[in-house]
């Protein structure tokens, strides 16, 4: 039995020696063999020379090196493309995913009830408040207008079965968001909980827009909700036309005089063409989105690796 761990990085240098002490260390505790894929997502900082010292000490080491910034899900992908285990897991470098769970989770999917066993946080502790606000709500909007299943606090640490890991690269989709993609497969997963741990090292890569980003590309992959609330933002206001004309006839024929003044009418357009514009905002982002999925372009592409069967793009 082989077990795949897969740690995308991006500027790690500082954390990567303490993490791969940590995971090598909980590792050497388990009754099972090991691989570990290092996917180097284009580091600017010395991350790719530390990746190679370490694989160059341990042959079950691979490191994956971007030819550029390809983004987390694409890590993750090329990661899951190329596990070999038939348990793989994926988890940070940073250690807010901590690698001493690793033998707990092992264990429960080895009891066969479980395909994936996935991590939770149960605090916050730490995060600025307002960012735990937003990330709240939403798991909260997301659940209820799309077919994911998201559980509040989940992260992307998992250890997962292979036949999962098979249905997740089947999804070759373009736009990727890992979160909807693990709960939309289906598959039993149970939810481990656990305290909200604080990077080791070096500073996260996670701005507040960069997230709001990620969330608002997780409604788009998984819901139509968006196009069906510009469809009905537009009945609504082809009924408040009707009945502001409505509203015009009858004052012109009651008191003669059907405009008070230009300021309202500006208001009115204002207004309109502002819903207008976010409608076609929304219809835009899932144009955009076609776009991407019909170029078919590669999700990552390998500049180099110390494993010479892998795939090189993909």
């Amino acid at each position: 039995m082989l077990i795949s761990l897969i740690v995308p990085c991006y500027n790690e240098q500082e954390a990567l020696p303490i993490f791969y002490r940590e995971v090598r260390k909980v590792l050497a505790g388990m009754d099972i063999s090991s691989e570990i894929l290092f996917v180097d997502d284009g580091s600017r900082d010395e991350t790719l020379r530390i990746l190679k010292e370490i694989a160059a000490g341990d042959e079950a080491v691979t490191y994956i090196s971007f030819s550029r910034n390809f983004g987390k899900e694409a890590a993750m992908y090329a990661g899951f493309c190329n596990a070999k285990g038939d348990y793989v897991a994926v988890m940070d470098a940073d250690m807010q995913d901590p690698p001493s769970l690793l033998p707990e989770m092992l264990s429960m999917l080895q009891s066969g009830e479980y395909d994936s066993v996935a991590t939770r946080r149960v605090t916050r502790k730490g995060e600025p408040k307002i960012r735990s606000w937003f990330a709240r709500r939403f798991y909260q909007i997301i659940n209820r207008i799309s077919d994911a299943d998201i559980v509040d606090g989940a992260r992307d640490f998992r250890l997962m079965k292979k036949s999962m890991v098979d249905a997740i690269v089947k999804m070759g989709e373009y736009n990727r968001f890992s979160k909807g993609i693990f709960g939309w497969i289906g598959f039993q997963t149970y939810w481990l909980p656990y305290e909200n741990v604080s990077r080791v090292a070096g500073e996260t890569k996670w701005n507040f827009w960069k997230l709001l980003k990620y969330a608002i590309d997780g409604v788009i992959n998984f819901s139509q909700v968006p196009l069906s609330v510009a469809s009905w933002f537009g009945m609504f206001m082809t009924f408040v036309s009707f009945l502001a004309i409505a509203l015009i006839v009858v004052r012109k024929l009651l008191f003669g005089d059907p405009v008070d003044g230009w300021a309202s009418t500006i208001c009115v357009i204002t207004l309109i063409g502002g819903i207008q514009l976010f409608c076609m905002g929304i219809m835009g982002q899932y144009i955009a989105k076609t776009y991407m999925e019909v170029k078919q372009r590669p999700h990552y592409i390998v500049s180099e690796s110390n494993r010479r069967e892998l795939e090189k793009v993909k």
